[in-house]
């Protein structure tokens, strides 16, 4: 199914360059493909604060401070995070309370944090190593497709040490 999911995303991000557009297909794809998950979707970096983009599911959080929650801390770490059960990490923020296990990749624009790809699900311990590399590679795949402009017109943008 790696594969599969792979080379359907990149075709579909095929020849489409903006952000926004590809950030819906690529959430509407990982929420259809993907068995056993409640909600997918972007926030990208604006400030220090994580903005509500693109997603598939229940409505959400529209801004995370960095370093707060699943997704501000794995922005402010630049690291994935996989939560086998999201009740045991502190400061978790609740947005669907369906959500038991989550999974937060975040990716980079030209050296600088642009935003993270949010996944959650209501199945504890959902989440393991093929799918984080599975994940990653989704979030490298639509950065690779999307115009960097998008992300540099931006201000304050947090710079990525390496």
């Amino acid at each position: 199914m790696t594969d599969d999911l792979l080379a359907e995303l990149r075709a579909l991000l095929a020849g489409e360059t903006d952000a926004i557009a590809n950030a819906a297909n690529t959430a509407a794809l990982v929420f259809a493909r993907l068995p056993r998950l409640n909600w997918v979707g972007f926030y990208f970096l604006q400030g220090d604060t994580l903005v509500l983009g693109p997603f598939q599911g229940f409505p959400a959080c529209t801004r995370i401070p960095l370093g707060r929650g699943v997704c501000g801390t794995a922005a402010a770490r630049n690291e994935t995070i996989v939560v086998p059960d999201v009740h045991a990490f502190e400061g978790h923020i609740a947005c669907d309370s369906a959500s038991l296990s989550e999974i937060v990749v975040p990716f980079a624009m030209g050296g600088r944090l642009a935003g993270v790809l949010d996944i959650d699900s209501p199945v504890l311990d959902r989440f393991d190593e093929s799918d984080k590399i599975l994940v990653e590679a989704v979030v490298r795949a639509y950065a690779e497709a999307c115009d960097k402009m998008f992300f540099f017109e931006k201000k304050n943008q947090k710079t990525l040490a390496s």
